[in-house]
Formats: structure tokens, C-alpha cells, sequence
């Protein structure tokens, strides 16, 4: 009963959020409090949401300052000399951009925190996709696809669970499955490269004028004056997450009606003013914006790399410390009180569907844990392998893994059915170790659950809907795990 209902229960989420029937928010409160009272949890089930919300309490937490830490951080400018190198190697080809940003994903992703990885992705390239006309949502699958890829780093948290639950070395884990990691990669990268073929065939290619290039005073001498309030046209209102429409003819109005053969070229720059002097080219590059602080830069930079490194040496709680970041940020950039207020206003919109979002899934979480559901899909998984099976365990265990992160946490996974899992494999010679390797291919498809606070940031910041993002990058992940599971197997790290 209880397996049928938590397969049920999930089932019910996915499809109402695919179909755009409801919300994620929505769904993800409604839908857990319906199937938890109907699997007889009663009042019960005020106690399972509130162990669910205190489980997620700091990634929420986290996920509040480290949106206005990194969004303080592109409001004063720090990562407009990375966008504009990406400029410069991008030139006038959308497919370059699309593989810059598997490599930049990936390349950040190091660091082991997902969050981090797409607010600097997004920070640095977003305003390029918008400008440039590529859709955002090739963004959101090339960097979820680069970040699920490198959370089996030992540091990324899946290794460490699985190896712990098992009680084995997370080097013996980990180092087996590298040649399995760069081949993952690999193919991240070819996905990259034919999304970025595809973009470049829809929208043409387009040339960037040296002006988006320039500093601040370079473009406010080229346009004519020192303010800029001279220089007509009208501003053009913005979109979506107040980014730009640009005008006809523009790089970013790539039609999705375009011939497949139309490689004609556009102008990309900056030249249209508003009314107090600021350009509409908006964004990390808006080299008018009045929140720069050129002065700072080093500060700012030093901050920064400090917060990376302290998060890298795993010695301050991370919410505390994005915290203490993100009012040191404040104080320094914004001293003034109202300054301050707006800094947070301006990524208010973020926080509140992030953090709603978050919030909305400790009800899942909480349901899902409380009722035992968790429990009982592992059992059942357990009992129902057929014994000719039972010598593949760890590649059953490696397909398993795919559906099962996607549909529940990590935590439930690696410290619920994962054991369950491995017990039974030893009968069949099955090693702790090559069960835990197994486990951990299904990661790029975890990446992409709504459980993840990550995904959920990425798709807020880059402004897609969840459904859009899964249409296109779920079976992109499956592929990208299975080739890691196939590799494994090939090079000995998983058995057959």
C-alpha cells in the first residue's frame, strides 16, 4: 500500500508540473498533504511537513544570501571582465557560447556546490543568451547536465553518502570511476555542441561590436558624452526577470522561424539610452548601471575568494557563511541604509521563488519520510529483483539509481535503499565498493529533480520553467548516466 502510494504520489507531482497543470510550489504542498492523509497519517502529518522544513531550513537559509551575495557581486560589476572575455572567444558564434558554458559549469562545479556553480554560470553568461537570441533553456540543460556530471566528485556529497552508508573509503569509490567521469564529460560536451549548432542554425550569426567590449568610460566617450543624457532613443521596456527585448533585426530576436541555412549576420551593441542615461543593454554588461563599484573591484574579488575558499575547506556552516558574506557585501558596497534596501529588493523576485520553492519540497520530503513510503519502496525493491538477476545487482542498482535520485533525496537514497540494496548483493559476491561506484551514475539525473535546490535556483535565475528545462535535458541526463554506468562496467570499476 504504502509503495503504491509514495510511486503514486510522486507519479501525480511529476505529471501536473510537466503538464503545467500547477505549479511546482503548488504541487509540491498539495499533492504530499493529499496522499499523506490518505495513507493515514492524519494530524500526524503537521509533524512530518515540520521535520521536513527543518531539514531544509539551511539550504534555505543558504540559498537566501548566497542570491543576494552573488546578485550584490553583478550589480557592482565583478564579473563583467569574464563576460567580456567569453565576448571575445564567442565572437560571433552561438555554438561556441553553448560549449563555453558546459566547460565554465563544469570548471566551477569543482568547488562541489551546485548552487554556486549556476549563479556564476547564469551571472556571467545570461545577459549573452538573451542578447545573442540563444534560449535560455539551452543554458539551464548544458549547465544542469555539466553540474550532475561532477557531483560524484568526493567533495559534491553522493560519493561521501554512499561510501559512508556502506562504511567503505570514499577514495576507493571515487578513483575507479574517473576514466567513467571523463567519458561522462565528453558526451556532456557533444550535447553542448549540438545544442549549440542547432541555436546558431535558428538565429544566424552575429556580430559583436567592439563597443560591448569597452569599459565604462570607453563607451560613455564613444557614445558622445560623459553622462550619456544626451544621446537620444528611447528605452526599450524589458521582459522576463526585467531583461531585454531587443528591437527588430537585433542578435536577439533569433525566429525560431528561420531557415536552417540562414547564417546572415546582426549587430550586438550598445546604443539606445533611457531617460537617467542608462543603456538597455541591461545585465552584467550594462557598462552604465548605477551600481558599479570599479573602485572596489579588489575588494569585491577578495571577498569573494575568500567565501570560495572558506566553502572549499568545509569549516564554517555554509548558510552561516554566506550570511556573514552577504552582509559584509552590503556594508561595503551599499553603505548607506536605502542603498542597502534596494541592493535586496532587486533580487527579491529570485529569493522568493527559490526559497518558496524549497520550502514547498520539505512538504515532499517530510510526507515522503514520515509515512515510511521510503521505506517500503526500498523493501519492495529488494524483494522483487528475480534471483537470475541477482549477479547484475550492481548494474541493476546503477539503472535503479537513474529514476529513484530523481524521485527521492540523496539522503533517502543512499542511507535508506542503497543498503538495503547492497545486503542483498553480497549473497551474489557483490562488493559494498562496487555497489557504491554503481549508485552513484544516476547523478546527472538527479541534478535535474525539483527536490534539488539547485535546479530550482537555476531555472529562477535563468528564468525558464521547470517543465521547458525537463523536456529538453531529462533524457540528455539518462544518456550521460548511462554512458558513465557502461564505462564503469568496461573498465572494471562496476561488474557485469
Amino acid at each position: 500500500m504504502l509503495v503504491a502510494l509514495g510511486l503514486g504520489m510522486v507519479a501525480t507531482f511529476m505529471f501536473l508540473i510537466i503538464t503545467k497543470r500547477a505549479t511546482p510550489v503548488v504541487a509540491l504542498i498539495l499533492v504530499p498533504v493529499a496522499f499523506g492523509l490518505f495513507a493515514g497519517a492524519g494530524l500526524d502529518i503537521s509533524d512530518m511537513i515540520k521535520d521536513g522544513i527543518k531539514d531544509l531550513a539551511p539550504t534555505a537559509a543558504m540559498l537566501f544570501f548566497a542570491i543576494i551575495f552573488f546578485g550584490i557581486m553583478i550589480d557592482v560589476g565583478l564579473f563583467d571582465p569574464i563576460v567580456r572575455f567569453v565576448v571575445r572567444m564567442v565572437r560571433n558564434d552561438p555554438a561556441r557560447l553553448v560549449v563555453g558554458t558546459a566547460v565554465l559549469a563544469g570548471v566551477v562545479s569543482l568547488d562541489g556546490d551546485g548552487s554556486t556553480t549556476f549563479i556564476i554560470t547564469t551571472a556571467a553568461l545570461l545577459p549573452l543568451y538573451l542578447k545573442l537570441g540563444v534560449s535560455p533553456v539551452v543554458l539551464t540543460v548544458v549547465a544542469g547536465l555539466a553540474n550532475g556530471t561532477m557531483n560524484i566528485l568526493p567533495w559534491g556529497g553522493p560519493t561521501a553518502r554512499a561510501a559512508s552508508a556502506l562504511e567503505i573509503d570514499t577514495n576507493a569509490v571515487f578513483l575507479p570511476m574517473v576514466p567513467a567521469l571523463i567519458v561522462a564529460l565528453i558526451v556532456v560536451l557533444l550535447f553542448a555542441l549540438h545544442l549549440g549548432v542547432m541555436e546558431r542554425r535558428r538565429i544566424g550569426r552575429i556580430e559583436i561590436k567592439d563597443s560591448i567590449l569597452m569599459p565604462r568610460e570607453e563607451v560613455l566617450v564613444a557614445a558622445g558624452g560623459g553622462s550619456g543624457t544626451d544621446v537620444p532613443g528611447k528605452a526599450r521596456r524589458f521582459g522576463r526577470n526585467g531583461r531585454g527585448t531587443p528591437r527588430t533585426g537585433s542578435a536577439g530576436t533569433g525566429s525560431a522561424g528561420s531557415n536552417d541555412d540562414d547564417t546572415s549576420t546582426r549587430d550586438l551593441h550598445v546604443e539606445e539610452y533611457n531617460e537617467e542615461g542608462e543603456t538597455t543593454f541591461t545585465g552584467v554588461l550594462d557598462p552604465n548601471r548605477a551600481t558599479l563599484r570599479p573602485k572596489l573591484f579588489w575588494v569585491n574579488a577578495g571577498l569573494t575568494v575568500g567565501l570560495l575558499t572558506v566553502l572549499g575547506l568545509d569549516i564554517i556552516s555554509i548558510p552561516v557563511l554566506f550570511m556573514i558574506a552577504a552582509g559584509i557585501a552590503l556594508a561595503v558596497n551599499f553603505p548607506h541604509v536605502k542603498d542597502q534596501q534596494e541592493a535586496i529588493t532587486r533580487h527579491s523576485s529570485s529569493i522568493v521563488s527559490v526559497v518558496a520553492m524549497v520550502l514547498a519540497a520539505a512538504v515532499l520530503t517530510g510526507v515522503f519520510n514520515g509515512t515510511g513510503m521510503v521505506d517500503a519502496i526500498a523493501h519492495w525493491l529488494a524483494e522483487g529483483i528475480p534471483d537470475w538477476m541477482g549477479p547484475h545487482m550492481a548494474v541493476v542498482v546503477g539503472v535503479l539509481s537513474l529514476p529513484l535520485t530523481f524521485l527521492m533525496s540523496n539522503d533517502a537514497f543512499y542511507y535508506g535503499v542503497l543498503p538495503v540494496l547492497s545486503e542483498t548483493a553480497t549473497r551474489y559476491g557483490i562488493d559494498p565498493a562496487e555497489m557504491a561506484r554503481a549508485s552513484i551514475t544516476g547523478q546527472t539525473v538527479h541534478m535535474q529533480s525539483p527536490l534539488v535546490p539547485a535546479i530550482l535556483l537555476l531555472v529562477a535565475l535563468a528564468g525558464v520553467s521547470l517543465a521547458d528545462h525537463h523536456r529538453k535535458v531529462l533524457w540528455r541526463a539518462a544518456v550521460v548516466s548511462l554512458v558513465m554506468l557502461g564505462v564503469g562496467c568496461l573498465v572494471g570499476a562496476i561488474p557485469f
